[in-house]
C-alpha cells in the first residue's frame, strides 16, 4: 500500500509510468494488457458483501476515511477561546510555508513582467464551494466576472473533474479553454488559432454552432466508461445516498451522503467491478471515488499540454498559475513546483501539506485574487 506524500494518507497507486511530455507519440494511451469490453453490462451478484480480506479493498477504505476530516470534539476542560486560539497558531505556523497568494501578489506581478500569464482553475471548492449536491454547485455572478476579466487578458482554462459539457455550462463563458474529466476532454474555443495537429485531435462544434478543436487521449475508453456507469448505477440504486455521474471519460460515485456504515458494502462492489476491466483504475477525490482510465494523463499534463499547445516550450516565456483545492490538483502543482516553473495555489481554509507554494482561504478570495490580477492587467 503506497502512502499519500502530502498527509501520508494510503492511496492506490498508479500504473502507468510517467514520462516526460514530448511530441505527438508520448500524448498516445499507454497499450494496455488485459481483457477487453463487452457490449454488455456487467452486473454483480446480488450479495451481501462480506468482510473486506483484500488489502486492496481494504486501503480503499482507508482512503476514503482518510479524506473525511473528523467531527470536531468538544473539550469541556478548555474554553472556546483556548481552542480558537491553538487553531490560530496553526494556520499561522502553516501560512508560513504556504503564504496568501493575496498577500504575495506583488511578488507575484513582479515575476510575471516580460512573461506571458497563462491561468489554470478548478472549478469545484475554488470558483464555487463544495456543496452537498453537485448539481447545486453554481459560481456567482461575481465571480464569473472576474474569471471573464482574466481571460480576456490571458489565456485561461478550467481544468475539472466533472465532464466537460458540465463545467462548461456552469462557467458558462466560451472564450476559455475547458478541460474535463481531469483534462482528459480538452476543448480549445472557436476560432482558435494554435496549431493542434495531435493524432487524438478531433474537429467538433460547440453550443452556438462554431467549430472547436478537442483534444481527447482516451477516446478508445468512452464504450467503457459507459458501461461501468451504467453497472454503478445499478449496484448502488439501493445504498442510500450515493450519486453516481458520468464524466465521459471517467466515473464518479460520491459517497458525501451516504452513512459510514455502508462504506464497506460500497468498496465491495467497486472492487468486484474493477477485476474486470484491468484498464480501468480507481483514484479518490473528496468524498468521491472515481473510475479512470489506466492513461498517462491527469492535471498536470493537461497543463503541460496546454502550456506546449499554446507555443510556450521555453520557461522563461510564461508564467503559469493554477488553482485549486483537490488532491487531483497536486499533479498540476507538482509540474509548476518543477523548477520553480510557476506558482500553485491551494485553496483550503485548514492547515493541510501541499505541492502548492501559495494558498488562498476560500472561493471569496480566489475572487479576490482574480480581481487583482484585471485590474493589474487593465493598469498596464
Amino acid at each position: 500500500m503506497d502512502l499519500n506524500p502530502m498527509d501520508g494518507s494510503p492511496v492506490v497507486a498508479d500504473p502507468a509510468l510517467i514520462k516526460t511530455l514530448g511530441g505527438c507519440s508520448s500524448l498516445l494511451p499507454y497499450p494496455q494488457s488485459g481483457q477487453s469490453f463487452s457490449t454488455s453490462v456487467f452486473v454483480v451478484p446480488r450479495k451481501k458483501p462480506g468482510k473486506l480480506e483484500d488489502v486492496r479493498a481494504n486501503s480503499w477504505l482507508d482512503a476514503m476515511k482518510s479524506s473525511s476530516p473528523p467531527r470536531k470534539i468538544i473539550l469541556k476542560d478548555f474554553s472556546s477561546a483556548d481552542i480558537s486560539d491553538e487553531a490560530d497558531i496553526s494556520h499561522q505556523s502553516w501560512m508560513i510555508k504556504y503564504p496568501s497568494a493575496l498577500t504575495s501578489f506583488h511578488l507575484i506581478m513582479d515575476r510575471a513582467k516580460d512573461r506571458k500569464l497563462v491561468m489554470f482553475l478548478d472549478y469545484d471548492g475554488t470558483l464555487s464551494p463544495i456543496v452537498d449536491n453537485p448539481d447545486r454547485a453554481f459560481m456567482t455572478n461575481e465571480m464569473r466576472s472576474a474569471v471573464q476579466g482574466v481571460a480576456k487578458h490571458f489565456p485561461t482554462a478550467i481544468i475539472s473533474g466533472r465532464s466537460r459539457d458540465k463545467v462548461h455550462d456552469l462557467v458558462g463563458l466560451t472564450e476559455l479553454y475547458y478541460a474535463g474529466s481531469h483534462g482528459m476532454d480538452i476543448m480549445f474555443p472557436a476560432g482558435d488559432t494554435v496549431s493542434k495537429d495531435h493524432l487524438n485531435c478531433v474537429k467538433s462544434t460547440d453550443v452556438q454552432g462554431n467549430e472547436v478543436t478537442l483534444f481527447q487521449p482516451a477516446r478508445e475508453f468512452l464504450p467503457m466508461i459507459d458501461e461501468v456507469y451504467r453497472t454503478f448505477l445499478d449496484i448502488t440504486k439501493d445504498i442510500e445516498g450515493t450519486k453516481v455521474e458520468n464524466h465521459k471519460f471517467c466515473v464518479s460515485l460520491h459517497y458525501r451522503n451516504v452513512d459510514e456504515n455502508s462504506w464497506p458494502v460500497i468498496v465491495e462492489h467497486v472492487h468486484g467491478i474493477l477485476k474486470n476491466y484491468p484498464r480501468l483504475r480507481l483514484t479518490h477525490g473528496r468524498k468521491v471515488l472515481e473510475i479512470r482510465p489506466v492513461i498517462n494523463w491527469d492535471k498536470g499534463r493537461s497543463v503541460e499540454f496546454f502550456l506546449e499547445s499554446l507555443g510556450y516550450t521555453n520557461d522563461s516565456d510564461v508564467l503559469p498559475i493554477y488553482i485549486g483545492d483537490d488532491r487531483t490538483d497536486e499533479d498540476a502543482f507538482k509540474v509548476l513546483r518543477k523548477a520553480n516553473r510557476g506558482y500553485g495555489i491551494l485553496v483550503s481554509s485548514v492547515p493541510k501539506e501541499s505541492y502548492a507554494s501559495l494558498s488562498l482561504r476560500d472561493t471569496s478570495e480566489v475572487q479576490r485574487f482574480l480581481e487583482s490580477i484585471v485590474r493589474s492587467a487593465q493598469q498596464g
